[in-house]
């Protein structure tokens, strides 16, 4: 079942050194194919809503957001240069080449030099901003003959009005509610044998939901 990981210290040093790297790979990006990136932790670790199933490893989410190129249409490019860029970046820390999934760049378990004996992984999804918050997510379609491969830019799912509702959940004093909806659906889906079909976005914006409307429900009383 998945907990709450809340080792403050581990966490620290997980995000001091993620941080460093993707800016050694944003450096190494720039210096060897002239691309402009910056990078942001998402996900459950930009929202301190990290879960940890049983001592399994945990994971930390980021964007790296392409914001200069010859060509953004050259997906197939800008992956492989991220690619050769972030196993550069990985090997300067004696560390294996990453895995390269339909939608994101993973490293293999990184462990955490303490006494926490926590191995942890980092996730890069690679995205252009569009007009107004909107942004797509490159993908690697694979289809078994590499020289057949797709890839393309996907508009992100996006959920209406998702940051004013965090506002106000939390203006209300809700917070701490939308973190137990999120690890009950979380668990739900776990023993249900369903979190494949329900990403760590779509039980996020589940929990954020039922909260606000929640919070709502009560004041027409």
């Amino acid at each position: 079942m998945y907990h709450y990981f809340d080792d403050r210290e581990a966490l620290r040093q997980m995000r001091a050194f993620s941080g460093n790297l993707m800016q050694t790979l944003c450096h190494r990006l720039k210096q060897d194919y002239d691309i402009g990136t910056n990078f942001c932790l998402v996900g459950s670790g930009g929202k301190n809503l990290i879960l940890q199933n049983e001592k399994e490893p945990v994971d930390l989410d980021y964007n790296l957001e392409i914001v200069r190129c010859v060509d953004f249409n050259d997906c197939r490019y800008l992956k492989e240069c991220a690619r050769k860029s972030f196993n550069k970046c990985l090997k300067r820390y004696g560390l294996q080449n990453c895995e390269d999934s339909t939608s994101a760049l993973t490293s293999k378990l990184i462990p955490l030099r303490s006494s926490h004996h926590t191995s942890f992984s980092i996730d890069i999804c690679i995205i252009r901003r569009g007009s107004g918050s909107k942004y797509s997510r490159l993908i690697h379609e694979k289809t078994g003959w590499t020289s057949n491969d797709r890839y393309y830019w996907n508009q992100a799912l996006q959920s209406k009005d998702l940051k004013e509702k965090v506002a106000d959940i939390k203006k209300h004093g809700g917070w701490e509610r939308v973190r137990q909806q999120y690890l009950n659906i979380k668990n739900r889906y776990l023993t249900s044998n369903n979190l494949a079909q329900h990403p760590s976005f779509i039980c996020y914006l589940e929990a954020v939901n039922n909260v606000y409307n929640e919070i709502y429900d009560l004041q027409r009383y």
